[in-house]
């Protein structure tokens, strides 16, 4: 059940919510259970066995964090670092198994001749998203943060529908207490019309743009010949980077209106990242939760910056080559990562350079373009590898891109002025307009993650915002009535 689809939109989503507050009235308890039933039912709709390994993973995790807390209580303080240790063994075994069993198995057939058969294994949806999620609980607990004594509310943390499949990475602390309010239990007009808003503003991203996007690199990354022109290889590449960009930004933007209905809010995920001027500021605009993640709890473990500047390049590189095997299990993914690490790595070298000899403390218009244009080159490049289904299909495109050999010198650009247009238009917004969380001032917490923008841009609960709310709607809809494939979200399949 997709957040586009007309189950979820006619009658998941209303049920769900109608019942939430009518529940609400008279007992915070069941309106609790009604929203985690609810959630559970959700994730269940994709494929019903799947509710067997959520519930087992959601009933040892409380299980552990509820042993880890007591002995944290007890002052057993190396009894608790074991437990820490076996209970992130097990998280990490159950993802290691659906995600990299089927790739190693392969990879280690290859390297010694030895046919090692696994079997089909399906991923789960979202079982990335779920167990990251109670690997940070369980870190809190470990840490003396949070403790969660109500299996109901656990339940509820895990497993909260608007989150579960695709992120954000939610923390115990940020969500618990919202849940606990009991004002958010009464339905709040200015939520509602801002949730349906920024739900609407998602659902345009998806539908009309990232699916758009999704042809035009296709076909190229679909059918990489050695007759690639330069021009194409370039468009397909940028499409995708594109696609990527408003597929998750979409997707971003629809679970943070969906849990508005709700009365609760969630982190920002997503801030413009194709504006940013280097690659540590893009990776603090992509992603957000997880880029956190990887920082609190694989980075800084790791010694961060504490020991020296190589420590601190050696522990970026591993950082963010794990995170690069996180999004799957092909060598695509990990020379991703490590594409990001060596930039992270070059990045603070640079900085250190400028630091010392005054370089590069120019804040021009055109330095800051230079920059912004210098970044993005160095993002769609890595995309490259993320995208393409080998690593030899990425070193074709590449290598067309670079305009070298056959790659680039044979077949004709079959890029018309439309394609072009669309394209170039798509880039522009992404790397100059003001996006959803600006327009409609949104912030989570006490950290504001934008800039300020020029006032009659931003959202007002009125008239003119409803119409544009119904033309977005009507765009939709007639793009999803108009037989163009419906794509699911990318970080869908992570």
């Amino acid at each position: 059940m997709l957040f586009y689809t007309p189950e979820f939109l006619f009658l998941f989503l209303p049920i769900t919510l109608f019942a939430y507050f009518l529940i609400g009235r008279f007992s915070w308890k069941a309106a609790f259970g009604w929203l985690a039933f609810a959630s559970l039912f959700f994730y269940g709709y994709w494929n019903p066995k799947y509710l067997f390994l959520i519930s087992g993973s959601i009933i040892f995790n409380y299980a552990g964090g509820s042993v880890l807390g007591k002995l944290r209580d007890c002052g057993l303080d190396h009894s608790a670092r074991v437990v820490f240790a076996l209970l992130i063994i097990a998280n990490i075994g159950l993802l290691a198994h659906f995600k990299y069993l089927m790739f190693f198995a392969g990879q280690f057939g290859q390297m010694f001749g030895i046919h090692w058969d696994v079997g089909l294994i399906v991923l789960p949806i979202g079982i990335s998203f779920y167990t990251f999620t109670q690997i940070a609980y369980l870190a809190d607990v470990a840490k003396g943060k949070v403790r969660e004594r109500s299996f109901l509310a656990y339940v509820l943390f895990v497993t909260y529908f608007p989150h579960l499949v695709a992120g954000p990475v939610l923390h115990h602390a940020e969500m618990m207490p919202q849940f606990a309010n009991r004002k958010n239990l009464k339905f709040n007009i200015n939520n509602f019309a801002l949730g349906i808003t920024f739900f609407s503003f998602g659902l345009f991203k998806k539908i009309v743009l990232a699916d758009g996007c999704a042809p035009i690199a296709n076909e190229v990354f679909n059918v990489v010949s050695a007759g690639l022109p330069a021009a194409n290889a370039w468009l397909g590449a940028t499409a995708y980077t594109l696609q990527i960009y408003y597929d998750f930004s979409g997707y971003s933007d629809m679970a943070i209106g969906l849990s508005l209905l709700f009365n609760i809010r969630l982190p920002i995920n997503f801030n413009s990242p194709y504006r940013a001027t280097n690659i540590i500021d893009f990776w603090r605009r992509w992603h957000i939760t997880l880029s956190r993640f990887l920082r609190d709890y694989l980075y800084i473990p790791l010694g961060g910056n504490r020991k020296g500047k190589w420590r601190r390049h050696v522990n970026l590189m591993t950082t963010m080559l794990l995170g690069g095997l996180w999004h799957g299990a092909n060598w695509t993914f990990l020379i991703w990562g490590g594409l990001h690490g060596l930039y992270l790595a070059i990045n603070h070298f640079w900085r250190s350079i400028a630091a010392t000899t005054g370089i590069g403390k120019s804040t021009g218009m055109a330095l800051r373009i230079a920059y912004q244009m210098l970044t993005l080159i160095a993002v769609i490049v890595a995309w490259v590898f993320f995208r393409a289904g080998s690593l030899a299909d990425a070193l074709t495109v590449l290598s067309a891109m670079g305009g070298l050999g056959a790659h680039a010198q044979s077949g004709s650009s079959t890029i018309t002025i439309e394609t072009l247009a669309f394209i170039m238009a798509l880039l522009l917004w992404a790397m100059l307009a003001p996006n959803t969380n600006q327009i409609l001032r949104y912030s989570f917490g006490a950290r504001h993650l934008m800039t300020e923008i020029r006032d009659r841009f931003l959202w007002r609960p009125n008239i003119p915002y409803a119409i544009l709310v119904g033309l977005i709607f009507f765009i939709c809809a007639f793009v999803g009535v108009t037989g163009r494939e419906k794509l699911e979200f990318l970080y869908f399949q992570f």
